[in-house]
């Protein structure tokens, strides 16, 4: 029996220009093991593991992946891995927090901001990022406001560094403002946190991006009743007219393929 894709899936990210898989391939977990929040503890894969990963996530569909400087060293592993596919994937980076000798801190001014992209454009091993995300630590609103990043990422864009930029915020208030003022917001969407379901509203409406995290709960969703968390979690996720695609942090391939079986069958349900 063939292996469930969504290969036929792909839909636009808002008006980006992006064209995404419904889920995208989160990896922290391919550069970083300390200070997440998973409920249980795993190794970082090896190249060749990494590697099959990829391979698999494209032979299932997935074309959207996901990093961040925050993530260790999953930037500068994912460029050697992804060398003679980058027409293959939208990659999304981020910018704001640094990970350093186990601690995160975090810088939004505009020096650090281009510094940040042009590092990230080197480990890479591109020449433009699709989609820059501003890596919130929660006080989003004053960050978009007071720091400069979203002006620094409107030129960065204006100089085809990258494609589209946005936040990856804790809050309502700040994704409705990176919206606003950019073309994505990442939000946490899932059967436990709907705090910011108005910011994909406000997306649907306004013809703009949103990428779902935690849309698992980071691996905690469960349910009574007999119900498939995987499946229910994307079914809440897929309804919305305003989700463009979820990350899922999985190195696990079975998962990974059971999540993709997943959101195709609900996707496909949804359009019937």
């Amino acid at each position: 029996m063939s292996l469930a894709t969504l290969h036929d899936l792909h839909r636009p990210l808002g008006s980006t220009g992006l064209t995404v898989s419904p889920l995208g391939l989160g990896t922290v977990k391919l550069g970083r093991d300390q200070g997440v929040k998973y409920p249980t503890g795993f190794r970082i894969p090896d190249d060749a593991e990494a590697r099959q990963l990829l391979a698999l996530a494209r032979e299932l569909g997935i074309n959207l992946i996901d990093t961040a400087p925050a993530y260790g060293l999953s930037e500068a592993r994912l460029g050697p891995l992804l060398r003679g596919q980058r027409d293959a994937w939208v990659i999304v980076s981020k910018v704001g927090e640094e990970f350093e000798n186990g601690q995160s801190r975090f810088d939004f001014s505009p020096a650090h901001t281009r510094f940040s992209v042009e590092r990230s454009l080197l480990r890479l091993e591109t020449d433009r990022i699709d989609l820059v995300l501003v890596h919130s630590d929660g006080n989003d609103v004053a960050i978009l406001q007071d720091s400069g990043v979203y002006q620094t990422l409107a030129e960065l864009k204006r100089e085809g560094k990258i494609r589209a930029f946005g936040l990856s915020g804790k809050t309502a208030e700040g994704g409705l403002l990176a919206l606003e003022q950019g073309d994505c917001a990442m939000i946490t969407l899932n059967l436990n946190d709907q705090r910011e379901r108005p910011v994909a509203d406000y997306a649907a409406a306004h013809g703009k991006g949103i990428l779902v995290k935690k849309a698992l709960a980071s691996g905690h969703v469960c349910l009574d009743g007999g119900i498939d968390p995987v499946r229910a979690s994307f079914e809440l996720l897929f309804h919305h007219p305003g989700v463009g695609s979820a990350i899922i942090g999985t190195i696990n391939p079975l998962h990974l393929s059971h999540n993709v079986s997943a959101a195709a069958a609900v996707i496909r349900q949804q359009r019937q």
